[in-house]
């Protein structure tokens, strides 16, 4: 049966080492002598001591903690993305502390108040964009060093995130070689990257000699893409309005609703020449590949994504006077499957 350690005090005791010197090896295992440190960790395995870390983190001016914003966890694609960000995080002896801001400004701004309160390293944030409080904003990136990751706001913080021009131009050209041009269904621009997309994908289709078409409601602010993909597409199939039968959606969560409601009117979605409509998009959402059909869409680098952010944060908090890159903007891949 395990010995039981209530404090740092009485395990340091069992150990026969100071209190500071079993704090030094806490924070830094390889900071202490190589025999003290056997003495310390066969000490661990005899025993259910667990140190504090988050009380001992908070006497500290600066934590071993990095905070991670997103608009929402619900999102497999910010899942994914806050999954390896964390693992990242664990790897390089940090704590991973993630808030989501559910698309909220208001939740947001608390989200930076929370960090600061938490006296984080530094932060990783995905910032709603549209409906961000730049002040709030500010005010983090005043007291501790931040990078951006999937968007971001104006300025000069650091940025790692998808190059749409490459991305948006690739699917476009495939689209047009492979049947019919492609129409744009535009999402309500809530940050840089709705934005971006349509202008590369108008700027895409002039290059290729197309006349470029975006359709969608673009005013209403919302993350609900598969609602309105869903709505928006129901009722245009109603009024026989829908304006091309290759449809390349802003991103992957409103082709879902664009397809199921497809689905819904008795339409086949697909490449193949008995079918009534081709859909594309853009992420490559951890559930594209398990629509049906299959999504054809460009795949954002998730582990690129995630590990430059954290290198780039880490570099940031070294301190040492290396620069970072203003703006990282990684390459999507073109994945074909069966809905266009």
């Amino acid at each position: 049966m395990p010995m039981t350690h209530k404090t740092m005090e009485d395990f340091a005791r069992s150990c026969g080492v100071s209190r500071p010197t079993l704090s030094k090896f806490f924070d830094d295992p390889t900071s202490v002598k190589p025999a003290t440190r056997k003495r310390i960790e066969d000490a661990l395995r005899s025993s259910d001591y667990q140190p504090n870390l988050f009380a001992r983190n908070l006497n500290r001016k600066r934590t071993r903690s990095i905070g991670i914003v997103v608009p929402t966890v619900t999102d497999p694609f910010y899942s994914e993305m806050v999954s390896r960000i964390e693992l990242r995080l664990r790897d390089e002896g940090y704590w991973p502390i993630v808030i989501s801001s559910h698309g909220s400004s208001e939740l947001e701004a608390e989200a930076t108040r929370t960090i600061l309160s938490l006296k984080v390293s530094g932060a990783l944030v995905a910032p709603l964009g549209r409906r961000s409080d730049p002040k709030a904003i500010e005010k983090l990136m005043q007291a501790i060093p931040i990078v951006y990751f999937d968007t971001y706001l104006e300025g000069d913080t650091p940025f790692v995130g998808n190059n749409n021009v490459q991305s948006v131009s690739t699917i476009v050209d495939y689209l047009c070689r492979s049947g019919d041009a492609p129409v744009y269904f535009d999402i309500p621009h809530v940050n840089h990257n709705s934005r971006e997309r349509v202008e590369n994908y108008i700027d895409a289709m002039r290059r290729l000699g197309q006349e470029p078409v975006v359709f969608g409601n673009i005013e209403d602010y919302t993350w609900d893409f598969e609602r309105i993909g869903y709505e928006q597409t129901e009722k245009l199939l109603d009024n026989g309005s829908l304006p091309g039968k290759t449809i390349l959606c802003a991103n992957d969560r409103l082709a879902f609703g664009v397809m199921a409601a497809a689905y819904s009117k008795g339409l086949k979605v697909g490449r193949k020449a008995d079918c009534d409509l081709r859909v594309a998009a853009h992420d490559d959402h951890p559930l594209s590949r398990y629509t049906c059909p299959a999504l054809t869409t460009m795949a954002q680098d998730f582990a690129a994504m995630a590990g430059r952010s954290v290198e780039t944060l880490l570099t940031l908090l070294d301190e040492d006077g290396t620069t970072v890159a203003p703006k990282v903007n990684l390459d999507a891949t073109l994945v074909m499957r069966q809905s266009a």
